[in-house]
């Protein structure tokens, strides 16, 4: 074990109880905190440890529903590649994990992620015997993966985000970050420029390739759409209404756009606010913000009738945000005004839709920075100005129409990220036949 690993093996027990309590409110705040907590010290059921031995599996990792998404389509690329691929799909979240077991079978297994202390990796590698490991987009955790490559596991990391934000805090640890990343046999990135700030943490260049987003290729193959303007029309919301949807919300947000909703209708009659909160469990606090803003809201799931004339919806479900793009006017990119970081747009681009986003897109820096660059979204410092966004938009299908075509161009570069990831992955470890 390196001196580096070393030290992070002494302080990360520190940092998890220091961050303790309020990962524990925030778990008792969205529920689900008890299903299978087993399995985030490798503690498998006997079920899950009959399937999963054998060993020969490989090991996708993503955090929640947002890169679930994400390795679900490279998982259906790779076993269309390898149709004897078996899989373990690990997530930290509950909503992740839900969306994960969808897809269960007798080839793909979902569990929670274990929690990094050096004997619980140990311990879920000895069971699952990884022949690779696949991290989505961010998580790379340090004894997991060196575990992983002393068992001999070829590891990569697919979709590689790297915020601005992250980069500086590895720039402050860079020795360990260069000796975790350079674990990876291989870091494929989306964007040519990215190749360069991974090289600033100190990354081999050998084993950067970029592929392109997985995220922007949403529009070709992949999962079937669901289309939900049906279910709109069920709500009794005309063909032609025109939708503003606010996806991904953060606390504070919602209620902020139904305001600007109340006030937009006096100039944009008939039109109807979809919000979808990033953690659906929210509903009912945003239901109850929404009915103070003058709104009359409906719910995508719920026990009661909803009300005869709606002009509002809350999806409060998971996993279905990509479709209910499809039925949007004019989109608002959640996490971007009362919080910070960002969601990412590329799926409401993707969708040819016209998107706003707020001030703090910290997350997703480099694709903000793409999408104002080529025109194809546009983004406002305050409320003030996003509502006049939604105003001028609302108003302008020429507008709309500019946008959503330059969300194309933008993407075009794009197509295909799934397949050319899938293959420089099996060019590590070639499919077994």
């Amino acid at each position: 074990m390196t001196a580096v690993r070393f030290l992070y093996n002494l302080a990360f027990p520190i940092v998890l109880v220091a961050l303790l309590p309020s990962f524990l409110l925030r778990m008792l705040k969205r529920g689900k905190y008890r299903h299978k907590f087993g399995q985030r010290f490798a503690i498998y059921s006997p079920r899950v440890r009959k399937k999963l031995s054998g060993g020969g599996w490989t090991w996708v990792h993503a955090v929640s529903v947002g890169e679930v998404l994400i390795a679900l389509k490279f998982i259906r690329e790779m076993q269309r590649l390898e149709p004897r691929l078996r899989v373990v799909l690990s997530t930290t979240t509950s909503t992740g994990f839900a969306l994960a077991s969808k897809e269960k079978s007798d080839w793909l297994e979902p569990i929670y992620h274990p929690v990094d202390f050096l004997w619980t990796a140990r311990r879920a590698l000895k069971i699952i015997r990884p022949r690779r490991l696949i991290l989505v987009e961010a998580e790379v955790w340090p004894n997991l993966t060196a575990e992983a490559k002393a068992l001999g596991a070829t590891l990569a990391l697919i979709n590689a985000r790297l915020s601005r934000r992250s980069e500086s805090r590895y720039r402050m640890i860079r020795p360990l970050a260069a000796g975790v990343f350079n674990q990876l046999d291989l870091l494929c990135v989306q964007e040519p420029s990215e190749a360069e700030r991974w090289k600033g943490l100190g990354v081999r260049a050998d084993k950067i390739l970029c592929t392109g987003s997985i995220k922007y290729d949403d529009r070709g193959e992949g999962a079937a759409r669901r289309d939900f303007r049906p279910d709109l029309l069920l709500l009794g919301i005309p063909e032609d209404a025109p939708v503003l949807l606010a996806g991904s919300t953060h606390a504070g947000e919602e209620k902020l756009i139904a305001e600007m909703v109340v006030r937009l209708r006096k100039d944009c009659p008939g039109l109807f606010y979809i919000a979808v909160p990033r953690h659906a469990e929210r509903w009912r606090e945003v239901r109850r913000e929404l009915a103070e803003a003058g709104l009359t809201p409906a719910l995508r799931v719920g026990e009661e009738p909803n009300p005869p004339r709606p002009d509002a919806l809350i999806v409060n479900t998971t996993g279905e945000l990509r479709d209910w793009y499809d039925c949007a006017t004019v989109v608002f990119v959640g996490k971007s005004l009362t919080a910070h970081g960002g969601q990412n747009p590329a799926e409401a681009v993707a969708a040819g839709k016209a998107v706003v986003l707020g001030p703090n897109m910290e997350n997703f820096a480099s694709l903000t920075d793409q999408l104002l660059r080529d025109g194809a979204a546009i983004q406002v410092p305050d409320a003030g100005k996003l509502e006049e966004a939604f105003r001028r938009l609302l108003a302008s299908p020429e507008e709309r129409a500019a946008l959503a075509a330059a969300g194309t161009r933008c993407f075009d570069a794009h197509r295909g990220a799934a397949l050319r990831t899938c293959e420089a992955v099996l060019a590590l470890s070639p499919a077994q036949n």
